[in-house]
């Protein structure tokens, strides 16, 4: 027959062997978690980073539209201008509005 002795030994030998074993279940499982976020986190920092570059595109496009026409109606009337001066604009308009100063081209009075 087995000693209380023994017995004492082997039940204490079980219970660090339950608490070895507790342990290691828990460090596996907070290592799963750490995995599982900073697998998460990778995910969403490289969607941001993505809706991020997509928005600068976006915005880089729209800006050099704008900038574009700018640029071409800046163009139309310098082209208009020089039209005027050398009196070559057949565009009714352009004359129109370029007399507006005085529309019946007289002199003006002198006081």
């Amino acid at each position: 027959m087995a000693s209380q002795q023994d017995i004492s030994h082997s039940v204490g030998e079980a219970v660090g062997q339950a608490q070895v074993k507790k342990d290691e279940v828990i460090n596996q499982a907070a290592n799963s978690a750490q995995e599982a976020k900073d697998s998460t986190s990778t995910t969403l920092d490289q969607s941001s980073a993505a809706q991020t570059a997509s928005d600068l595109k976006d915005q880089a496009a729209n800006f050099l539209q704008q900038t574009g026409e700018q640029v071409k109606n800046m163009a139309q009337g310098a082209a208009e201008a020089v039209k005027n001066t050398l009196g070559m604009n057949t565009d009714s308009s352009s004359n129109a509005a370029a007399n507006t100063n005085n529309p019946t081209n007289t002199p003006s009075p002198t006081i």
